[in-house]
């Protein structure tokens, strides 16, 4: 088994992942989706918390070996960011979506030298639009973001195309197509559910359910 399969199947294990194509969520930004993807349940189970770990101190240490320093995005990153770093022996910092309005207003939190080569730690990636903000708001801190690193992404064509367009490398423990691949192996889904769940994946704004 493939390291992408092993973390697919300890978040379906947990239902961090769930697929309900057939009476999908509704996300923030109001697209109707079948999958919902809650990576924090993944703190509460130490076993498996403790190979995600691994296995992102693992891509950090092979994709990103000049870095200086780990940034986690909060809320939800916050958490791996910490964990990595702690592995890693890295100093570490996290960003918050905007400045805090009270004491120092920080919106960086943690000590961040200029110059620094940064990985961001993410739990998610979606559209990449709310990762890359916080790039920028390290890049605006005069350090270098040389990567991004998340537990899974559903490798939507925006996202790719966003951070190439950034210029920044992401990596996710796992992605959709794998999760979809393993559901099907393991009778999760049907043939059918799966040709719904991947024409949801080429056109998610659009998609109805159907």
């Amino acid at each position: 088994m493939t390291n992408e399969k092993a973390v697919a199947e300890k978040l379906l294990q947990i239902n961090a992942i769930k697929l309900s194509p057939q009476q999908p969520f509704t996300w923030a930004s109001g697209w109707k989706s079948p999958i919902y993807c809650d990576n924090r349940k993944v703190l509460s189970f130490p076993y498996i918390r403790d190979f995600i770990k691994s296995e992102m101190c693992s891509v950090i240490f092979e994709k990103f070996p000049d870095a200086d320093i780990l940034a986690g995005v909060a809320t939800a990153g916050i958490a791996w960011g910490a964990m990595a770093a702690d592995q890693l022996k890295l100093p570490y910092v996290y960003v918050r979506p905007k400045p805090k309005e009270h004491g120092l207003g920080n919106q960086i939190e943690g000590n961040l030298e200029k110059g620094l080569k940064v990985v961001v730690i993410e739990d998610l990636i979606s559209t990449g639009k709310s990762s890359l903000q916080v790039c920028d708001v390290l890049k605006a801190a005069e350090v270098e973001v040389i990567g991004m690193v998340s537990i899974f992404t559903y490798g939507f064509n925006v996202a790719d195309k966003a951070f190439e367009t950034a210029g920044i490398p992401y990596q996710s423990l796992t992605n959709y197509p794998t999760l979809i691949e393993l559901a099907i192996e393991k009778g999760i889904i049907s043939a059918d559910q799966q040709k719904t769940l991947l024409n949801w994946s080429t056109d998610p704004a659009n998609w109805s359910g159907n």
